[in-house]
């Protein structure tokens, strides 16, 4: 088995890494200072613009989508290093390559499963940079990690469809540049199959009856580079019929096939978040003294070094395992190991983030290092995109069927 990266990812990995050391990285602090300045403004600061007008000109842009035209044309197996890469600063990185969720996922589901007319219209803008988007799934109201829960209802009404329900956490919306949603709802409550209840739709932002009601705060983060998370209702809301995402019933699926490429770019992207916590550990250990020696002299710190590296290995073997699979067997024979990196990665990197962030003491929480953020946002996506208990849930259901006795 050969574990090194082909030719293609290696080019690509090089100028990313270049571009990250002297573009992105000293971006972060400029980003924090601009955002300072304008405390009540959403979307992105000057400094945003400038790292995406760079990336397109060096051709690091909409690297994610695999196997299409739209794209760089790179399998999952070579973006994965990339995505890695990019999660040493994930709430910059991404959003300047145009490889940021939601917008990502949105343009899967465009490519895949959107009419031409609607390819046209909101994904070809959408690969350039022009607008960006909003996924509109989870309800307050409900336990949304069973999608079947969902209540908001998409009702045919002659040439049209109306929407009326509320949602929230919907990541992007607070972006004035944030110009098209895609909304989850039922269309049919009362089909016997749960999952062919729900259909998507497509809702313009500026559309009557649409409310952005509220920003919502994760761990007291905004996220505000990355375009917040917002409650949204939709009051009656009139779209076209045209504007219905492949066929009415087909939500469900189209979800699935949506979220199983973003918890793969997740996770990816928590390896190179680990990787930033490992790396501002063994500084931290180098520079400070407690008790008359280095804190890289003390054996429970070396442990903790030890340990994280250890696993970093192990998670980032198995999300290379589940992207080899996605590009040769498909999404679905990748399943059980999709879940598994869901599962796991988002653990572990949670726990070596807290370890870096107690070796930094009063540091380590606060705005002077990195830490904080991003241990909010790797806790985060044990939520997102499924809890771990949904994927455990799942995964054993599959693992007890698999060994059944003859």
């Amino acid at each position: 088995m050969d574990f090194a990266y082909d030719a293609r990812t290696e080019e690509f990995r090089g100028r990313l890494l270049a571009f990250m050391d002297r573009h992105v990285l000293p971006a972060e602090p400029v980003a924090a200072e601009q955002r300072e300045r304008l405390p009540e403004a959403w979307g992105p600061v000057p400094v945003v613009e400038e790292l995406r007008t760079e990336a397109r000109r060096q051709g690091l842009w909409n690297l994610f989508l695999p196997g299409t035209e739209y794209g760089a044309e790179l399998t999952n197996l070579q973006y994965a290093p990339l995505a890695e890469i990019t999660g040493r600063s994930p709430h910059l990185a991404p959003v300047a390559l145009n490889c940021a969720a939601p917008d990502t996922g949105n343009m899967e589901v465009l490519a895949q499963f959107g009419s031409a007319a609607q390819r046209e219209r909101w994904l070809r803008p959408l690969l350039d940079g022009e607008i960006r988007s909003a996924f509109a799934m989870t309800e307050p109201e409900v336990a949304s990690s069973d999608a079947t829960n969902i209540e908001t209802r998409i009702e045919r009404d002659g040439d049209g469809y109306v929407i009326t329900g509320r949602k929230w956490y919907i990541s992007g919306a607070m972006d004035p540049n944030c110009r098209v949603f895609i909304v989850m709802g039922k269309t049919d409550p009362g089909h016997p199959d749960p999952r062919r209840q729900q259909s998507m739709v497509l809702v313009e932002r500026d559309t009557p009856g649409v409310e952005i009601r509220r920003a919502l705060r994760v761990y007291g983060y905004e996220d505000r580079h990355h375009g917040g998370h917002a409650e949204v209702v939709f009051h009656g809301v009139r779209v076209p019929a045209s504007h219905l995402i492949g066929e009415e019933g087909g939500g469900f699926a189209i979800a699935q096939a949506r979220l199983g490429p973003g918890r793969i770019h997740h996770c990816m992207r928590l390896i190179g978040m680990a990787e930033r916590g490992i790396e501002l550990m063994c500084e931290r250990a180098r520079t400070r003294t407690a008790f008359g020696e280095p804190l890289a002299r003390q054996g429970q710190v070396r442990e903790w070094i030890a340990d994280a590296r250890v696993t970093v290995e192990q998670l980032r073997l198995l999300v290379l395992k589940t992207a080899w699979l996605m590009d040769t067997v498909g999404n679905r024979g990748a399943h059980t190991e999709i879940q598994a990196i869901k599962i796991a990665t988002p653990r572990a990197v949670v726990e070596i983030l807290d370890r870096a962030v107690q070796l930094h003491g009063g540091g380590g929480v606060g705005q002077d290092f990195p830490l904080a953020e991003l241990w909010a946002a790797a806790r985060t996506l044990r939520l997102a995109d499924g809890p771990d208990e949904v994927h455990q849930r799942s995964l054993a259901r599959r693992e007890l069927a698999r060994n059944v006795s003859p």
